[in-house]
């Protein structure tokens, strides 16, 4: 795998997070999702979209399962997002994590979500080696998020 990957969305995916999306914007969180909105690197414009916030060891965290998306490029150029449940809305800054950090992150996440994104890793689960999770991480994105 290497830093490029980036799968891009489908019609199904798009119909999957307009739902997700509009339900989260309600206040009602679906397994954790919360809404990300991030200003566009080109447009200068707020884009959104739903994400699903992990929590590990009491540290949340923000990952791409689809890679380098827009928001992951948004998050970068912006240094900053909000995540939004209901009308609860907070700001956050970031750091990204190194790809050998990635593997304790990946596998909670995977073990959570794995039903809704696991067309995502290729065959790869929470039960997978952690020998096999550092050789995907490069096409992972994982963002630490801070609350501002």
């Amino acid at each position: 795998m290497n830093d490029t990957r980036y799968i891009e969305p489908g019609k199904s995916t798009n119909l999957f997070n307009e739902v997700v999306a509009k339900l989260t914007k309600l206040g009602v969180s679906v397994w954790g999702s919360r809404v990300l909105t991030v200003v566009g690197r080109k447009s200068g414009e707020p884009r959104s979209t739903p994400v699903n916030l992990l929590i590990v060891d009491g540290v949340r965290y923000l990952v791409a399962p689809r890679g380098e998306t827009q928001w992951v490029r948004n998050l970068r150029a912006a240094g900053q997002g909000t995540l939004r449940v209901g009308r609860r809305v907070e700001t956050f800054t970031f750091r990204e994590l190194a790809h050998d950090e990635k593997p304790g992150i990946l596998r909670p996440y995977l073990k959570r979500w794995k039903f809704e994104v696991g067309v995502f890793f290729d065959g790869v689960d929470a039960k997978a080696s952690d020998e096999k999770l550092r050789e995907i991480a490069p096409g992972y994105p994982i963002f630490e998020i801070f609350t501002k």
